[in-house]
């Protein structure tokens, strides 16, 4: 990005904040830094909140269909916030959290807006309360099926291809920083009366549809343990019989790579095999991903689609597994030298193994901190680094406030993109 700041570079909202006040717009932001930027700007009680496996499409459709196209995008996660706030205009009963999206897909009156709409409207199916509740009742409960077109121009579904979206809903936790999960805030519990009871009343008739036996056919991805980037490793698609009979498949298992936004990128790896599987047995197929193949396929997201089929012409059954894995990333480790004092000069050092069979280029780090680097980033440049070596630095800052504060730190290169983590720091009044 040559005319602004790639979205995942910003550490915090102080220099973003700042540069829109000096000069006007800043360039780039995604959903995550808008909301963080709502959340500091705005004197209300927020919170940020992360959607997994997140839809990106019309509201009216709560039953999507895939058919192989690039016309439906399902984001690998998403960001909003929820607002605690009256509402006068629908009455006490929707009074407490709204969920607004700052940055929405679609137009609300021909305005990009999404929100407020009360989180509980959204739990109980109650659509038409105000403000934008379909599209948001859509982004945690929609169901995408997969489908695949014959050369009659049939359509056929996938077996086992419905997933669904809004999984693990979560915010940051109070007094801590592990994930807090609040999917129950938004939806009831999968195959529970009151979920049923909610989609009767949103006329989300799909998912009713869906309760019903096991697919003859089952297919399943399992993961290998370590898969840091830069490394080889395998990945098994595991097809299980559940027919009386033997049955005799085409196996497919490939790899892509995928940006968080859903959007498909080069291929990374295919395998393929014939197998007759016996009534009760299965059989597994393996795929290894080198990093040779998906090095240069992957973006800075790291992430990698995988999509096994099987398909049995005696029957003309179709069966689907799907799973996107992200690549784990090496530690950003961060300390300091010296205990933190007020208006004193202290040392972070920052440092990072490149876990990469090749050399890393245009290397930095960068830490940030409200109450330590005066809002502002500081950057230390350090070039080159060599494979499987450590890259290091020392970056000086001058703490301002007193109390519990948080140091953000970000490693920057040409392959591995904004690898970030933070330390708690505690900034004492003296010495001492």
């Amino acid at each position: 990005i040559s005319d602004g700041v790639h979205p995942g570079a910003w550490i915090g909202s102080g220099d973003i904040l700042r540069q829109w006040a000096e000069s006007g717009p800043v360039r780039y932001g995604q959903c995550w830094v808008f909301a963080a930027i709502e959340c500091w700007s705005l004197f209300l009680l927020f919170d940020d909140i992360s959607n997994y496996y997140y839809l990106d499409d019309d509201p009216q459709f709560y039953s999507c269909s895939e058919v192989y196209s690039d016309l439906l995008v399902c984001w690998n996660f998403h960001v909003w916030v929820d607002s605690w706030m009256t509402r006068p205009d629908l009455g006490q009963e929707f009074d407490g959290w709204q969920a607004s999206d700052p940055t929405p897909q679609e137009t609300s009156e021909g305005v990009f807006c999404c929100g407020p709409a009360p989180v509980k409207a959204i739990k109980e199916g109650e659509l038409t309360k105000k403000y934008d509740a379909p599209f948001i009742f859509a982004e945690v409960n929609a169901d995408i099926v997969d489908l695949v077109r014959l050369s009659n121009g049939e359509f056929v579904k996938f077996s086992g291809s419905t997933k669904s979206v809004g999984r693990f809903i979560s915010t940051k936790a109070v007094g801590s920083d592990d994930r807090h999960d609040i999917t129950h805030k938004y939806k009831y519990p999968e195959g529970s009366k009151e979920e049923r009871q909610v989609y009767e009343k949103a006329q989300h008739h799909n998912k009713l549809q869906q309760r019903g036996a096991e697919p003859g056919l089952h297919l399943k991805i399992k993961l290998a343990d370590n898969m840091i980037v830069g490394s080889n490793f395998e990945v098994f698609a595991v097809l299980t019989n559940n027919h009386m009979k033997a049955r005799t498949c085409n196996f497919l298992f490939f790899a892509r790579a995928v940006g968080y936004n859903g959007k498909l990128g080069d291929g990374c790896g295919f395998a393929s095999d014939k197998v007759e599987v016996p009534s009760g047995e299965g059989e597994r197929l393996s795929l290894k991903l080198e990093y040779d193949s998906y090095g240069s396929a992957i973006t800075s997201d790291r992430l990698i689609q995988l999509s096994a089929i099987t398909i049995d012409k005696q029957t003309i059954d179709f069966c689907k597994a799907e799973k996107t894995i992200v690549l784990d990333e090496p530690e950003l480790e961060i300390k300091l030298l010296g205990e933190a004092t007020l208006n004193q000069k202290v040392t972070a050092e920052l440092s990072l193994l490149n876990p990469l069979p090749e050399p890393l280029q245009d290397c930095s780090f960068t830490i940030e901190g409200v109450g330590l680097t005066d809002g502002k980033p500081i950057t230390a440049k350090i070039g080159s680094v060599n494979p499987k070596q450590e890259a290091k630095a020392s970056i000086e800052f001058t703490p301002t406030t007193a109390g519990s504060c948080v140091l953000l730190g970000n490693f920057d290169s040409n392959k591995l993109r904004n690898i970030k983590s933070f330390i708690n720091v505690t900034v004492n009044f003296s010495g001492r």
